[in-house]
């Protein structure tokens, strides 16, 4: 029997084209409100998730996100995201889309229903069992995903997916499932709405604990961080004067001279022993 894509079910709000922007958008806020509460239904199987990860990430291994559409879009930009916040390396955690880097600004017509080229775009990163690969699909289906996470099982890859059905077959497929049902979309079968929010919260949470982790924050500070504007060179001056009191210029030129705030700071403590 086939398994129910709630993602597709019709939406609750009736006749939108009659409402207001006011209430539209308290619509859309409320039921953005529930995606929270999803979420925390599934935060043990997060957890479970994030340790595998940072056991392989630990020993040499990478992440990989892989998805279609909005779903792909996602996971590349939370994978983009970890070099410059982070300062790990650019191929520790990798994202790809179905379609390539096309379909990352403009849709790649039938390139998620392809079974095939999902892991001729792994093996382009010759994927393996000391890396994780992670699916994502709001609805569960996507044969692009599904393809590459059997495909992945067979090859004593560890798996994990994020889905918003539960029983789909990215699910089943995977060896760490999270299914988090957030329900109709206010417009009916827009899975970039409370989908793809409940996704991005679920990407923030995997790869921020995963770097936490990993040594990658001291306090609650991104002393990693590519300095790659006049914003992040201010902020990372002002998290070396907070950690060994100095002047704010005597901070920036520290940490000009070291690149991260993390070797400013073991520099000038080493210095002054």
């Amino acid at each position: 029997m086939e398994y129910v894509k709630i993602t597709e079910l019709n939406s609750t709000y009736q006749h939108l084209e009659k409402m207001s922007v006011g209430e539209i958008i308290q619509n859309i806020n409320k039921e953005d409100q529930t995606v929270s509460l999803a979420i925390e239904k599934q935060l043990h199987k997060i957890e479970i998730l994030i340790t595998e990860i940072v056991s392989k990430l630990k020993n040499g291994g990478r992440l990989f996100y892989i998805g279609a559409g909005t779903s792909g879009r996602l996971g590349i930009l939370d994978a983009s995201e970890c070099p410059p916040t982070f300062g790990v390396p650019d191929d520790m955690v990798i994202g790809i889309i179905a379609g390539g880097d096309t379909a990352i600004r403009k849709a790649v017509e039938n390139a998620e229903d392809s079974t095939i080229q999902s892991w001729d775009d792994l093996k382009e990163y010759h994927i393996s069992d000391k890396d994780v690969l992670v699916g994502i699909a709001a609805s569960g289906s996507t044969p692009y995903v599904v393809a590459a996470i059997n495909k992945a099982r067979k090859n004593n890859i560890i798996t994990g997916c994020i889905t918003m059905n539960a029983g789909s077959p990215l699910a089943l497929a995977a060896e760490f499932p999270i299914e988090v049902i957030v329900g109709p979309e206010f417009v009916t079968g827009s899975s970039r709405m409370k989908a793809g929010t409940a996704q991005k919260m679920v990407l923030n949470m995997i790869t921020t604990a995963t770097m936490i982790r990993l040594g990658r924050v001291k306090g609650n500070k991104m002393v990693d961080m590519q300095l790659t504007n006049t914003k992040l060179v201010d902020r990372g001056a002002k998290m070396i004067m907070d950690d060994i009191a100095v002047e704010y210029d005597i901070a920036k030129s520290l940490l000009l001279k070291y690149g991260s705030v993390r070797n400013a700071i073991q520099n000038y403590s080493n210095a002054n022993i």
